[in-house]
């Protein structure tokens, strides 16, 4: 054991945590409610891949809801 402490876990957060009702997706990161409360369970490679496709997700939420953040 060398006493180091795991590396930190590589999250989208940005502390803007509101569900979208309509899309299911969280207004700060676009990730669900299940990924977001099982994130540090995924693997690191699972997390890579969600975290390239949240991006894409953005196109998922109404614009208006966006602007309020």
């Amino acid at each position: 054991m060398t006493g180091k402490p795991p590396p930190p876990i590589k999250t989208p957060c940005i502390k803007v945590c509101v569900i979208d009702g309509t899309s299911g997706l969280c207004l700060g990161c676009y990730r669900t409610l299940n990924e977001v409360a099982g994130w540090a369970r995924l693997s690191a490679e699972t997390r890579e891949s969600l975290m390239a496709e949240l991006p894409g997700r953005r196109s998922q939420i109404a614009p208006e809801k966006l602007a309020m953040f």
